[in-house]
This record gives structure tokens, sequence and C-alpha cells, in this order.
């Protein structure tokens, strides 16, 4: 008699995608009715979680390469204005080391600078940090 309900009253039991409402048909304890439902749902749920450390992700590995590029041509000191021109976002970097003389250095990965006044500039590679990888 259950059954004969259950039957009769198919759209009860009827079972909707997660993601995007349509009907599934299979097993009794699916969710989803394609694997670009499945994905599409768990990177929205991911999404806003993410979101933050992407862009801060972005920000570090733009400030790494202008601080690349401007090391590779072999300049090592720049004025400061000159990287604030190439989008360098002085907010965000990986470390500070402080070197015996008291310098103060700020690295966005292996590449670093320090203030020497007047707004210039000295640019500085760590080959340490190369070594710890």
């Amino acid at each position: 008699m259950y059954f004969l309900y259950l039957y009769e009253n198919f759209s009860a039991v009827e079972r909707k995608c997660l993601d995007c409402g349509d009907t599934i048909r299979g097993r009794a304890d699916k969710k989803f009715c394609s694997d670009q439902c499945r994905n599409n749902f768990n990177n929205k749920l991911n999404r806003d979680s993410n979101n933050f450390v992407r862009n801060v992700h972005g920000l570090l590995r733009k400030n790494r390469r202008i601080l690349a590029d401007l090391y590779d041509e072999g300049k090592t000191i720049i004025h400061k204005d000159a990287l604030y021109a190439m989008g360098y976002n002085f907010s965000f970097f990986t470390h500070v080391i402080e070197s015996p003389g008291g310098n103060r250095y700020h690295y966005c990965y292996e590449y670093g600078f320090r203030e020497k006044g007047d707004d210039f500039i000295e640019l500085k590679q760590n080959s340490q940090y190369i070594e710890y990888q």
C-alpha cells in the first residue's frame, strides 16, 4: 500500500539538483544532475573564502615581478615614485629581515628593498631564500 502511494505521488519524492534545480535521475543518494552542477556548487561555496587569499597572492606576485624585473635589469637603486608608477603596493610583502647594521629589508619572496632616504630605495636579492626551498 505504501509503495502504491509513493508511485501515485511521485512528485512528493522527486529530488532536485542542489545547483540548477532540475530533476535528478539515478541513485537515491545523488545530489546533482551532472558533474558540471557539482563543480559549480562547490566552486560557489569556496569562492568567498578563497577570494581574499587569491587577491593577496595576486598583489604579492605583482610586487615580486616588479622587483625582479628591476633587479634583473641591473638596477639596485631606484626612486620610490618609480615603484609607485609601476603599480608596486608597499603594504604587501612576505617578510622583513633586519641586518646586523640595523637596515630593515622588506621582501616579497626572494626580492627585497630597503629605504635609503631621500625617497630612494635599494633593491636586493636574498639568495638564502632560494636555498630554503
